[in-house]
């Protein structure tokens, strides 16, 4: 792949039920895919950027569903690997209470855990611009661990800038063992995501705005703290940045920080100025937002002034 965006993980096959309510009580689930770093790729190829997503799925139908949705976005899957040995993760989503979801995941020992260094094709990050990465693949195993530091290796050696969202899941490893790791790797990034309390795991203390210039002393030349409805703060090239939310309905903000971070990368990649990158990415969280599903409200190009519209414009 020539120029654009490279970025790896676990995306599973995502049950979710029609309506509000508890899980026991729905009488159908629907089908989808889902997973943080894929989500990212999709929303990038939805702006006009090159993207590819590799990982582990199961030799299997949710296997095929997966890479048949990314594919689908326009992202290239071709050196995903099929693995015959475990079934492809699962996750439900549901809404017990309006405005309230519940994630439920069935990964433990599954593709993404079985991710190994042999996995990352040089070919496919050779000439790439952004090698992305979260924080939750290290945590699925030693050998997806082992897996994301010889990418960042190869991303150094190749000239390719390293972005890290650090997306932390408690669920999937305990503070004292993911603090050590995710530090490691933001000495190591160009560009960092990360919420106001991942800064504090990672160590770093005090208002958004101090975390951010903290965080850059370790290493990234951008760092971003998202803050949800709050918008955004950063320091990048040595400087304070800020961005307010949209204000928008929020329907599932399930999705939403990807969505953030794939407009900022973007932008990036386009080499556009910071002001603009943070205006996309707010721009895209908030579409993601207004949207039922973890990625399908992510916005082409051309939606993004669909943001400014007036309530109730009928488009013809």
């Amino acid at each position: 792949m020539t120029g654009g965006l490279v970025t790896f993980g676990e995306t599973m096959a995502l049950f979710t039920p029609p309506t509000v309510g508890r899980l026991r009580h729905a009488g159908s689930l629907m089908l989808g895919i889902g997973g943080a770093e894929s989500n990212v790729a999709i929303g990038v190829a939805r702006l006009g950027l090159p993207a590819a997503w590799f990982g582990r799925v199961g030799a299997d139908e949710l296997g095929e569903t997966v890479l048949t949705r990314i594919r689908g976005e326009g992202v290239d899957v071709d050196a995903a690997v099929r693995d015959s040995e475990v079934p492809t993760s699962l996750m439900i989503k549901e809404r017990p209470q309006p405005g309230i979801a519940r994630v439920t995941y069935y990964r433990q020992g599954g593709p993404g855990a079985r991710l190994r260094p042999s996995d990352v094709d040089e070919s496919v990050l050779r000439g790439a611009q952004i090698l992305h990465l979260t924080g939750i693949t290290p945590a699925l195993s030693d050998s997806a661990c082992e897996t994301v530091r010889a990418s960042v290796e190869l991303a150094r050696t190749l000239g390719v800038l390293v972005s890290l969202d650090v997306n932390y899941r408690a669920a999937l490893w305990p503070a004292e063992r993911a603090t050590p790791v995710l530090r490691e790797l933001v000495r190591h990034c160009d560009v960092l995501f990360a919420g106001d309390d991942e800064a504090e795991l990672l160590g770093v203390t005090g208002a958004p705005e101090v975390q951010a210039r903290r965080l850059a002393g370790l290493g990234p030349r951008e760092v971003v703290i998202k803050l949800g409805a709050r918008g955004a703060v950063g320091w990048v090239d040595g400087a304070p940045v800020a961005v307010d939310a949209l204000p928008v309905e929020a329907i599932d903000a399930v999705g939403a920080g990807d969505a953030f971070v794939a407009g900022y990368l973007a932008e990036l990649m386009s080499g556009e100025p910071v002001t603009e990158r943070l205006a996309t990415a707010a721009a895209c969280g908030a579409c993601a937002v207004s949207v039922p599903g973890d990625w399908e409200g992510f916005p082409h190009r051309d939606e993004l002034s669909l943001l400014t519209s007036r309530h109730g414009t009928v488009i013809r």
